[in-house]
């Protein structure tokens, strides 16, 4: 595999890296569009392209060193592959490097979810999402792509933002105290600000890319129309880091495709943002 942003080993090597890409090509409880197990080659390709100079923060946080370790081992059940990325995870916390989980489908976040709120003390998780996850099981697994939600709250508390899609057995497990739909948040963006206040001081991001409008991110495996646009995902994702302490993401669900290589490379950029955002706070540069 490539190296995340096509860098050297100068700035990518193992003893040498502050952050760390982990991809994990699973694709087997998806229940729709298939292909998300190509989705981490497909970020990694494009972000060869990207420019490693952040306009916005004037930074080049590539210079902190990105490894780019070897995919986790996808050959086996949702609960072992969960297992696996916990213990990948862990691992890096324990070295004090920044973890980047990059999927695959979202069922690959419960094990980095799972191994952050057991490093960190008082985590909370926001979900970035069009579906509410929160099947306690689905198809005769609880580490279901649909169930990871259910997984996540088990650990730590959660915010759940751009839903606009979710079973109707599920609507009794949402706390809508801390729920903003899709529908509620187009018009302004004075919800941010509570979103932000109910997260805990120590932030987990679980990135579904199905959160964002299929206009700009067709490349899922379930696009439901009316998402969110890249700006007001920007606005929501700075205000978090600057006011809280991120200490890991996950960005998942992209099913690549031939035909439209734009949404490979956005996931890319989507990646490099949130670095950029979460260092130059670091060494104030962070502005609102």
């Amino acid at each position: 595999m490539k190296n995340y942003g096509g860098l050297t080993r100068e700035f990518s090597g193992r003893d040498n890296s502050e952050i760390v890409i982990i991809p994990v090509p699973y694709d087997e409880t998806s229940t729709w569009i298939k292909g998300s197990d190509k989705g981490p080659d497909a970020i990694i390709e494009a972000s060869a392209n990207m420019e490693l100079y952040d306009i916005e923060t004037g930074t080049e946080v590539y210079r902190r060193g990105i490894l780019t370790d070897k995919p986790v081992s996808t050959k086996s059940s949702p609960e072992e592959m969960s297992g696996a990325v916990f213990e990948r995870v862990s691992g890096y916390l324990e070295k004090g490097i920044f973890p980047v989980v990059v999927g695959g489908e979202h069922s690959v976040s419960i094990g980095s979810i799972q191994a952050c709120a057991a490093y960190h003390s008082g985590l909370s998780v926001l979900q970035l999402d069009a579906h509410s996850d929160l099947r306690d099981e689905y198809e005769g697994s609880k580490y279901n792509h649909a169930c990871v939600m259910a997984r996540a709250r088990e650990v730590a508390p959660i915010i759940q933002v751009g839903i606009r899609a979710s079973d109707s057995e599920e609507l009794a497990l949402l706390d809508t105290k801390r729920v903003f739909f899709a529908h509620q948040i187009q018009d302004d963006d004075n919800w941010m600000r509570r979103a932000v206040d109910l997260l805990t001081g120590n932030v987990y991001i679980t990135i579904d890319l199905d959160v964002f409008d299929p206009s700009i991110m067709p490349s899922t495996g379930t696009p439901e129309p009316g998402g969110m646009g890249w700006y007001q995902c920007m606005t929501l994702l700075k205000k978090v880091i600057s006011d809280k302490n991120l200490v890991g993401f996950d960005v998942v669900e992209l099913c690549p495709s031939e035909s439209n290589r734009a949404p490979d490379f956005m996931a890319a950029k989507l990646i490099y943002r949130l670095l950029s955002m979460q260092y130059a706070k670091t060494d104030n540069k962070l502005k609102l």
